[in-house]
């Protein structure tokens, strides 16, 4: 292995940004002048190296070596390029929205450059003090499949998705040099959003089941008076088929139904597109996301036994609106320029979170919910007390949980598997950094486990403890710096005792499962 200053050489390409500058011979020497590398440069990303010498491909330390050769960058003027491809939604409005903070915060001038093609444009980053530009941030908002598509042919170092990378796309990743894209700090969650029904608000209908919505969009249900409206036939309307959100619907609407959609459905290019059609015509039944419903009446989501469920910002941030659907970034195996890094690291604070808000996603932050903000689950828990859930349970509960204040950050799990789902595997690493930056020092975290009303009660309850300490074990490994004897951790559990949903349908019971975080 060759030294330079402090600086290992590593053979990893796929640490290394993938932009190559012009191939030229050059040479690399140690700032003491005792070690000499020569090759072809193959690319350079303002702090690395990347060299094919006789030693193989090989990854330098800039700091530590002085370069002499034509293909020597000038590392004064060097302008960081970056590819994003993928959603529409998140790179016409999202992204575009957090570039332009972090260009604020960061002390850069941000200009947008558009193309003839409108799914192109580039923002610049132009350095204030002296006006140098440093960095060209590429988008190509399109769609999931496309920016996945653009990951394996190596034009995207950042794909936008709204939904989970595929299992062939993963692996064709993963053959291509690119890592496991499902691996730890291969992806990340940076927004919420959900799956919410519309209609126009001239409709008269106002809450639908999920299992009649899924019913109407396999076309087992054409007219409106079979979901109490008028005798008319109903218009389906659904984002186009190569959407990421549209993959996001038929796993969470029509999988747990188990139908199919029909063919009888107008798509549409952008989920703006799709409002508006809906909102013109009452009768109309569209599906989009809840950043997208626009002039659109979200209808509630209902069921047999009473309990309902609207889209909000608190339901969706705590998944008790069971049909969230998380934004994700993913990168490949390899080093992305510094600037690049820097963004994404502000993609995560605080005053990130408020720009997500205000371009009107649902953001991560943590927030504390009151006892008596919760009056709606509580009287749920009433109303399904009886034989198994006794008036000591309750009482129990109550007592428990009154001094405490509830978190958003929720814990729910994969359909029929003991996997915590996308938005739940995020909230363990937002949760852990939490407890390494101290936000809950001297205070009491309680994981609370719930179950569904499928089966008896005190085995439900067993199930639910033991999922509140998995959890807490997720976290607590995460929290890899964290001081956890500063923080009152413990477990809890109340099986059924507080229902979220109907435990008739599968995706009910699904909503029942979870594991709260409550904090005094």
């Amino acid at each position: 292995m060759i030294l330079l200053r402090c600086a290992a050489v590593f053979a990893a390409l796929f640490l290394f940004w993938h932009q190559p500058a012009s191939a030229q011979d050059v040479t690399l020497t140690s700032r003491d002048g005792k070690v000499e590398l020569s090759g072809m440069l193959l690319g350079f990303d303002g702090e690395f190296y990347r060299l094919q010498t006789e030693y193989g491909e090989l990854t330098v330390d800039g700091s530590g070596v002085l370069c002499a050769g034509p293909g020597c960058p000038n590392i004064e003027d060097f302008v960081a390029e970056v590819q994003l491809s993928g959603s529409a939604t998140m790179g016409a409005v999202l992204m575009p929205a957090l570039i332009n903070a972090y260009g604020e915060r960061a002390d850069y001038e941000v200009t947008r450059e558009d193309s003839d093609d409108p799914t192109r444009f580039t923002y610049l980053l132009t350095r204030r003090d002296t006006g140098k530009l440093a960095a060209r941030f590429f988008f190509r908002a399109t769609n999931t499949d496309e920016g996945f598509a653009d990951l394996l042919a190596d034009e995207a170092d950042i794909v936008m998705a709204l939904r989970e990378i595929a299992r062939d796309e993963r692996i064709n990743a993963r053959e291509a040099g690119m890592g496991d894209l499902t691996g730890a700090n291969r992806s990340r969650v940076l927004a919420l959003d959900a799956v919410v029904p519309v209609v126009a608000p001239t409709n008269p209908l106002r809450a639908i089941s999920p299992l009649m919505l899924a019913r109407a969009f396999a076309g087992e249900i054409t007219n409106w008076k079979d979901l109490g409206g008028p005798d008319a036939p109903i218009e389906l309307h659904l984002p186009d088929e190569s959407s990421g959100l549209s993959q996001a619907i038929i796993d969470q609407v029509m999988k747990p139904a188990k139908l199919t959609l029909t063919e009888n459905i107008v798509r549409h290019a952008l989920p703006g597109n799709l409002a508006e059609a809906v909102a013109r015509d009452s009768l109309s039944l569209g599906i989009t996301s809840y950043a997208e419903q626009r002039n659109t009446l979200v209808l509630t989501l209902g069921g047999t036994c009473g309990f309902n469920l609207n889209a909000a910002r608190r339901t969706i941030k705590t998944e008790d609106y069971p049909l969230t659907a998380p934004m994700f970034l993913y990168f490949p195996a390899r080093r992305l320029p510094l600037i690049a890094r820097e963004f994404l690291a502000f993609t995560r604070g605080p005053a990130a979170q408020n720009v997500i808000r205000r371009a009107g996603f649902v953001d991560q932050a943590p927030e504390e919910i009151p006892v008596e903000q919760q009056g709606n689950r509580f009287a749920n828990a009433i109303t399904v007390a009886g034989k198994e859930i006794s008036l000591q349970e309750l009482q129990r509960m109550t007592a428990t949980l009154r001094p405490m204040a509830r978190l958003t950050t929720s814990f729910r799990f994969e359909a029929g598997s003991i996997r915590l789902d996308a938005q739940s595997r995020s909230n363990v690493q937002q949760l852990a950094r939490a407890l390494e930056q101290g936000q809950y020092d001297a205070r009491r975290m309680l994981f609370v486990g719930f179950s569904d009303g499928d089966g008896a009660a005190a085995p439900n309850r067993d199930i639910a403890l033991r999922r509140a300490e998995a959890v807490l074990r997720a976290v607590s490994a995460a929290a890899v710096t964290a001081n956890l004897e500063r923080v009152d951790l413990g477990v809890d559990a109340f099986g059924e005792a507080m229902p979220m949903a109907c435990d008739d349908t599968a995706w009910g019971r699904q909503a029942n499962r979870r594991v709260e975080v409550w904090v005094r």
